[in-house]
């Protein structure tokens, strides 16, 4: 077997809508063995994974794959199943995956399955594919280049070469997966979010998640909130800080002094009376904090142990009573639990260290936070504990004999919990409501120590020992004892209250051509209509209408910068096929999807072959449409229009058709179009425009209509003539009404939306201040140059030549090159061709297509250059051009070009090179 390609998509993709690994491998000899055809291999894989009976497969009941296994089935089906159930074994628990042949070669499969940790994900596909691997007859073994599986940045405790040591291994995977997973804590937020769609972003390899986009996001970590204050949280670490503040509100709490010597623990503990309790000021967890210190030499103990965690040890008198959390949440007492300090109970037989093993075993203790309980360990508070109570860990306890292993009873160090939430005075929930308002924390977890927490404080003496900013949700989502609470819902509840919008809307615009443009028109739709745009293009991030990150932006990862950005208030997405192939989506869902046309471009790259297959890639943008949302639809592409069945939301089509078929049946089941008119009806235009015959852009929703204005009143139309920006806007307008945007605004918006530079750069971008006139443009598929041949073909009588400056993409087909040279022989009368992006073609490679079909079109040898470099074709171009001439650079690299455009001297070239008259040598 050979490894040929590893994907990541990190969200929904052309495999499926959720997060997703796609491995490609060639099967090679081993297409020509099944599952059946390998004696004893499904009993030796099931001997290794037998949860492998769980799944379901095709059948869709239990069993069902392990008899694809004997009924007979390729090898990538099988790796696809190990490395989900790998992934389940390493608790990120994960169901949905597919194989399917890549076609040519045979023997080529798409092995993809879902993951939650893209990182555990990739691990677990390497462990399958050696496991599965190491089940083969030695004569059909091996796994090249496998080593593209292994995460970037892991270190394997094993050599990739080695033979495998399946438990070992799998051990290996659920480390890896322990260290990434989100805690209990977190993880009960995100989930809660999820439940509610509201969408998250996991921000760095620990706990900090966004919740929500844009102005409306909110940020955790654990329960660590983006309303928690600094300030509380310092004022809860500093212990005693704490109590002073509780003190002037007359809370219970007990008393206590700041020390920085053992001799001074002593002497307060003296004054204060035994036993006392020491602890670390500003400690965590329980670190460093011991109870019961009833004689001078055990004070000066507790002053060392917790001095080894701070330098001001907190010295306090001890209540006595049980031990209680009590979890406040927006000001409200939301859960609370009676801890109970780690603890073994004896039988009789086993030793306290047989008893830990025993109790460790427990599937909900691991290790720190990532299960709800924590294992219990041994260190040297235990072992002192345990000798001042007779003890060591070899004992052996009577049968029933309960033996505490620590002093507190913190769920970190192993402790338990028994949910009392029903249980608690209303005195005692008023006191610990206060005091996390005294502190000022929206969540707060209050430490009380009381005889029972039925009873009032009041009468039974006790009080709050203890105040946690971020305190952990274990012990309440999954107590060892009583009801389970689902505190993550009143956190999300306090971050979204009801009516606050937890997401800005996000509309996500593709197409072969006129992506830019489009975006561009709606965003300033949008800023006319008060809303702050994050927008990504081909030329950068803009937020505001500011370019904030230069370059082509238009993949998963610059729009989720825009997602993340805190004053975003409406996210305007161009999203590129590249994108999509190459990681999927960065949103769930979108609020406004559309998609423009669906030309051949870039066919032959990524397993796109057909203009089907683009239009399939294309598609996914308005399949994820949210169900109160709308695709955006172009009618007169019968591509585009076969997309309406699956689109989500509501349909917006639009057409410069007004008789298509499509669209007026949509119109009579009541959906809504956006239609060129070759002319308004009667009475709803001007005269002026009546007499001109204007074409208009008009909304119908069903047999209401509402004019939005002229075309020729859009300077990005020219007139009518840029006849693809009528279409641009088109779908712009259909865009803005499915944001609820009014119809002056749009007509506001469009009427000021030029195709200048600084609108719209690398966009038929004029510039007037040379005797000649120069277009810049970025047309660089057959489509594009079609569009642009047809607004030449208008402008041709207002100028003397025309003088092209154009590429090819090495990346495109021959046809598609040969295509783009005979348009370019048709509107050119002089054609300058530049080899600026090879993109794996030799040097001259795609000159010479583009040449060829220029020939092809009638265009003269003497009027074909070649010259290389996009600086000096575009200079000679300048240099050649004759007062009235229109020069036409079809540009790479936008921002150079146009500054060379504006900077141009033709004096100065010609002064520089040494040349009275303007040459160029032909082809």
């Amino acid at each position: 077997m050979k490894v040929l390609e590893k994907r990541i998509y990190r969200g929904p993709n052309i495999h499926g809508y959720e997060p997703m690994i796609r491995i490609k491998i060639d099967l090679g000899t081993l297409e020509e063995f099944p599952s059946n055809a390998i004696p004893n291999f499904t009993d030796q894989l099931l001997q290794l994974v037998p949860t492998l009976e769980e799944h379901t497969c095709s059948y869709g009941e239990r069993g069902g794959f392990v008899r694809r296994l004997r009924e007979g089935t390729w090898m990538g089906h099988i790796v696809e199943h190990v490395a989900l159930e790998l992934q389940n074994l390493a608790g990120t628990p994960v169901t949905y995956g597919k194989t399917r042949s890549y076609g040519e070669p045979v023997g080529v499969y798409n092995i993809m399955y879902s993951y939650r940790d893209e990182r555990v994900g990739l691990l677990a596909g390497y462990l399958a594919l050696r496991t599965v691997n190491s089940l083969l007859p030695r004569h059909l073994q091996g796994v090249q280049d496998i080593e593209l599986l292994i995460p970037e940045q892991e270190r394997l405790p094993f050599n990739p070469k080695s033979s495998v040591n399946f438990e070992a291994e799998l051990e290996v995977l659920c480390d890896v997966a322990a260290r990434y997973a989100l805690g209990p804590t977190t993880r009960s937020l995100v989930e809660e979010a999820r439940r509610r769609g509201i969408p998250t972003i996991r921000l760095d390899d620990f706990s900090l998640v966004q919740l929500g986009y844009g102005k409306y996001q909110q940020r955790i970590r654990s329960s660590v909130t983006s309303r928690t204050s600094n300030l509380a949280v310092e004022a809860a670490g500093d212990k005693d800080l704490t109590r002073q503040l509780l003190q002037q509100v007359n809370l219970p709490v007990p008393e206590g002094k700041v020390v920085y010597t053992d001799d001074e623990a002593v002497e307060v503990a003296e004054d204060m009376g035994y036993p006392v309790v020491t602890k670390p000021l500003d400690g965590n967890h329980g670190r460093g904090v011991n109870l019961g210190l009833d004689t001078p030499e055990k004070v000066r103990w507790g002053f060392k142990e917790a001095f080894q965690h701070s330098r001001h040890v907190v010295v306090e008198q001890q209540f006595r009573g049980k031990d209680y959390r009590v979890l406040i949440i927006d000001g409200k007492l939301i859960a609370a639990a009676e801890r109970v300090p780690a603890h073994v109970v004896g039988n009789g037989r086993d030793t306290i260290k047989q008893l830990i093993k025993h109790v460790n075993r427990d599937p909900r203790r691991g290790e720190g936070h990532e299960k709800v309980m924590t294992r219990i360990t041994v260190d040297n508070h235990v072992t002192a504990l345990l000798e001042r109570l007779g003890y060591t860990v070899d004992s052996v306890p009577k049968k029933g004999e309960m033996v505490f292993l620590r002093e507190t009873a913190n769920m970190s160090t192993g402790g338990t919990a028994i949910d009392v939430t029903d249980d608690v005075h209303p005195d005692n929930k008023r006191i610990c409501e206060c005091a996390a308002r005294t502190l000022g924390l929206d969540i707060a977890g209050i430490d009380l120590v009381v005889p029972d927490i039925r009873h009032s404080i009041l009468q039974t003496g006790g009080g709050i020992v203890e105040v946690n900013a971020g305190p952990g949700f274990r012990m309440h989502l999954e107590p060892s004892e009583g009801k389970p609470r689902n505190i993550a819902a009143p956190v999300l509840d306090m971050l979204f209250p009801s009516g606050v919008p937890c997401r800005m809307p996000v509309a996500a615009i593709t197409g072969t051509n006129g992506k830019t443009t489009t975006s561009r028109m709606f965003s300033r739709i949008l800023k006319y209509a008060g809303y702050t745009v994050g927008l990504t293009t081909t030329t950068g991030i803009y937020v505001d209408g500011n370019l904030v990150v230069s370059g082509d932006t238009t993949g998963p990862k610059s729009a989720r910068a825009v997602l993340m950005d805190p004053t975003v208030d409406f996210a305007v997405l161009e999203t590129a096929r590249g994108g999509i192939l190459r990681e999927g989506l960065a949103f769930e869902e979108c609020d406004i999807g559309a998609v423009l046309n669906v030309q051949e471009d870039h066919l032959g790259l990524k397993g796109i072959d057909t203009i089907e297959d683009l239009a399939w890639v294309k598609s996914l943008v308005v399949e994820v449409v949210s169900k109160h949302g709308h695709s955006i639809l172009n009618a007169d592409d019968p591509l585009v229009l076969g997309m309406k069945e699956k689109a989500g939301g509501k349909k917006i089509f639009f057409t410069m058709n007004p008789e298509n078929e499509a669209v007026q049946e949509h119109l009579q089941s009541g959906g809504t179009a956006i239609i060129c008119e070759p002319h308004l009806q009667p009475g709803l235009e001007t005269a002026s425009q009546a007499q001109n015959g204007a074409e208009w852009i008009v909304i119908h929703r069903g047999q209401h209509i509402t004019p939005v204005m002229p075309v020729h009143e859009i300077p990005a139309t020219m007139e009518g003539l840029a006849r693809m920006n009528i279409e641009n806007a088109l779908a712009a307008v259909g865009m803005a009404t499915a944001a609820g945007v009014s119809t002056e605004t749009i007509r506001n918006a469009l009427s000021t939306f030029q195709t200048s530079y600084e609108q719209s750069p690398g966009r038929l971008n004029f510039y007037h201040g040379h005797p000649f006139t120069v277009m810049m443009d970025y047309a660089h598929n057959p489509a594009g140059l079609t569009h642009l041949k047809n607004l030449i073909t208008g402008l041709k009588k207002n100028h003397n030549r025309i003088i092209g400056v154009l590429s090819a993409s090495g990346d495109r087909r021959d046809q598609d090159i040969l295509k783009m040279g005979r348009l370019a022989g048709e509107m050119f009368d002089e054609l300058i061709l530049k080899d600026d992006d090879l993109r794996g073609r030799k040097a001259g490679e795609a000159q010479k297509l583009l040449e060829q079909g220029a020939r092809e079109a009638g265009m003269k040898g003497a009027c074909i250059h070649h010259i290389t470099p996009e600086t000096e074709a575009v200079a000679t171009a300048l240099r050649i051009a004759q007062p009235g001439d229109l020069v036409v650079v079809l540009a790479t690299e936008i921002d150079p070009v146009w500054n060379q455009i504006r900077n141009f001297n033709s004096q100065k070239w010609a002064r520089l090179v040494g040349e009275d008259t303007p040459s160029v040598q032909n082809s």
